[in-house]
């Protein structure tokens, strides 16, 4: 697999899929802009050849515009930047379930209809361009407890991915979700310090994989590489599950 000569957007990519998926993609070759609202976490990988760094939190319209104006037409957008929220429906409030429609939804579609015209525009000469949107098993797939808000915005990001995909398919725009397991990442080592009892979280979270482990980053670039890479070019409107058979 080679991406020699295309430019991949991502975001979140300070830290779990995001950064292991931005090294992967310019190891192979990729221009790779990486983006976070971490600056300090954006700064561990300066330097890294293919990558080329910019600071984008991804509630701010007019930057996301901003960018999509400075930057040359996108082969790929990867949009992984997401949040999760613990709790029933009788735990969300009204700011809750606006800040996760914001960062999970709201976002991917600010920047897929900016960076959209471009990778039409690039579509044209290459036949093919793709975004891969990062949606969850929690989801339209599976319910799980406690992911209320999170589990309806992230079927909400396959229910948007499937519309771009159903929009664009004779344009030569793809667009793909990545539905990922529970993936070992700092967001998580995060909930599970956050709980009561941390030993027995990460107990729980280990004993609803069937595989009998968490999912690393590297588990999720594979299918992150061949959704945004060539060897895709006939797939789209889909929601890959990457989950260790927990949705079997």
């Amino acid at each position: 697999m080679t991406f020699a000569g295309k430019t991949i957007l991502m975001t979140a990519c300070g830290q779990g899929i995001g950064r292991a998926s931005s090294l992967a993609a310019a190891a192979q070759g990729a221009r790779v802009i990486a983006t976070d609202i971490n600056q300090a976490a954006l700064d561990s990988l300066a330097g890294t050849e293919g990558i080329e760094t910019r600071l984008l939190d991804v509630t701010d319209a007019a930057a996301i515009t901003a960018l999509a104006a400075e930057l040359p037409d996108l082969d790929g957008l990867f949009n992984c930047a997401g949040f999760v929220h613990h709790g029933t429906i009788l735990d969300v409030s009204d700011e809750d379930w606006a800040f996760s429609n914001e960062i999970n939804v709201t976002s991917m579609v600010r920047t897929c209809r900016a960076f959209l015209p471009g990778m039409l525009r690039r579509a044209e000469t290459t036949g093919t361009a793709a975004i891969l949107n990062v949606a969850s098993m929690a989801s339209s797939v599976k319910g799980f407890p406690n992911r209320t808000a999170y589990g309806a915005t992230k079927a909400a990001v396959i229910g948007l991915t499937k519309a771009i995909a159903a929009d664009f398919v004779t344009k030569g725009v793809r667009c793909n979700a990545l539905c990922p397991g529970t993936v070992d990442t700092p967001s998580l080592r995060g909930r599970i310090a956050a709980a009561a009892n941390p030993e027995q979280a990460e107990k729980d979270f280990i004993a609803r994989q069937p595989m009998g482990r968490l999912a690393t980053v590297d588990d999720m670039t594979p299918t992150v590489l061949h959704l945004l890479g060539d060897g895709s070019r006939f797939v789209t409107g889909q929601a890959i599950l990457v989950d260790g058979g927990v949705t079997i």
